[in-house]
């Protein structure tokens, strides 16, 4: 026997918009209140660097925007999936679906479709968008709001080891021998670990080998003696090749340019097992707002008039929180190493997807 998803087109067309409207108003709703919340705390700071003004508020909202709808999109398709499934349930519209013969699956089938297209725009709009505007706002920050080099290649609080001692730069722009560090700080450190001097300069620049820092503040930690310095080179075990892999950020990289920093790192002998978790969820991440429809389908069958209907909505709003509690909680063990990165990534997503399928037969049952 032949078994059709979508029994009726207008049917699946009438499901599928109701749950369209409500992603997108849930998702309208959401981003306008944390991002109003989120500029009224960073309005000071942006407000606070020189000659900034209303266009850098409306700059930090057009970057902030992205990473807020990234975030919380699978937060609006299971409030969406929540509200459809009850005003359905509640209208007595599902009893009328079943009683017409279509099956628990049939009744999701358009939610399902739906969501597949959503997490499909998702993955391209984090590729295209938010990779862009994480990684521009990040720098952005990092300069404390001030102007940013027009420079593709910058990137911000860069981390590099000199044998015992650590060297830092708030900002990294250019590539090879060109490279320009600004905001560097030298560590000099003894074996144990303990700082016995500190180099500050607002930029430094190569100087095969080492880098010159220039103007360079020196305090000395045993005599808390202070002053200034002439320009000094410093970290000389440190070389271009190393800046350029040193800072991979993988909010800020799409996946082929993150594939490709991976690779540098291992073949660098650089342990990569939080990237790759970081990568691969790049995948399953997008994909969360498809399991919305399944875990949160409690909502969508029983009796309205048991007084069950709360229970069971809070049911699935429970199941779909708890997914985005256990997905965040397998990346930090990824990152600690505690999980492999494939586990990290697609854990989570593989198993709250047998919860709600078996959710789903114990209902169709």
């Amino acid at each position: 026997m032949r078994i059709e998803l979508f029994p009726s087109a207008t049917l699946a067309r009438y499901l599928a918009r109701q749950f369209v409207i409500w992603i997108l108003g849930m998702l309208l709703i959401l981003v306008l209140l944390l991002q109003t919340l989120d500029l009224l705390s960073e309005s000071g700071k942006i407000l606070g660097a020189a000659g900034n003004g209303q266009a850098e508020l409306w700059h930090y909202v057009s970057l902030r925007v992205p990473q807020l709808v990234q975030r919380f999109l699978p937060y609006s398709v299971l409030l969406a999936t929540i509200i459809t499934l009850a005003t359905l349930n509640q209208n007595s519209e599902v009893i009328a679906m079943k009683a017409a013969g279509l099956s628990a699956h049939q009744v999701l089938a358009p939610l399902l479709a739906s969501a597949a297209v959503v997490s499909l725009l998702s993955f391209g709009f984090n590729e295209r968008v938010v990779t862009r505007s994480s990684a521009t706002l990040k720098v952005w920050q990092a300069r404390e709001y001030g102007p940013v080099p027009a420079d593709s290649g910058v990137r911000a609080n860069v981390y590099l080891r000199d044998g015992p001692n650590i060297l830092t730069a708030g900002t990294v722009s250019g590539t090879g021998a060109g490279i320009r560090m600004e905001n560097v700080t030298w560590y000099r450190r003894d074996a144990t670990g303990m700082v016995l001097e500190q180099l500050r300069s607002p930029r430094a620049s190569y100087a095969n080998p080492g880098w010159r820092l220039e103007s360079p503040k020196q305090f000395d930690i045993a005599s808390t003696h202070s002053g200034s310095l002439p320009s000094i080179v410093v970290a000389q075990d440190v070389f271009p090749q190393q800046v350029a892999i040193s800072k991979v950020d993988p909010d800020g990289e799409d996946i082929i340019s993150l594939h490709r920093s991976i690779q540098a790192l291992k073949a660098s002998g650089r342990r990569t097992s939080e990237l790759e978790g970081k990568w691969w969820h790049k995948f399953s991440g997008p994909l969360s707002a498809l399991l919305m429809p399944l875990l949160g389908a409690v909502a969508a069958f029983g009796l309205a008039r048991s007084g069950a209907l709360l229970v069971r909505s809070i049911i699935g709003m429970a199941l779909g929180f708890a997914y985005f509690v256990v997905d965040n909680a397998a990346l930090a063990m990824g990152n600690f190493g505690g999980y492999p990165p494939l586990v990290a990534a697609w854990g989570p997503f593989l198993l709250f997807l047998l919860v709600g399928m078996t959710v789903l037969i114990r209902t169709e049952e």
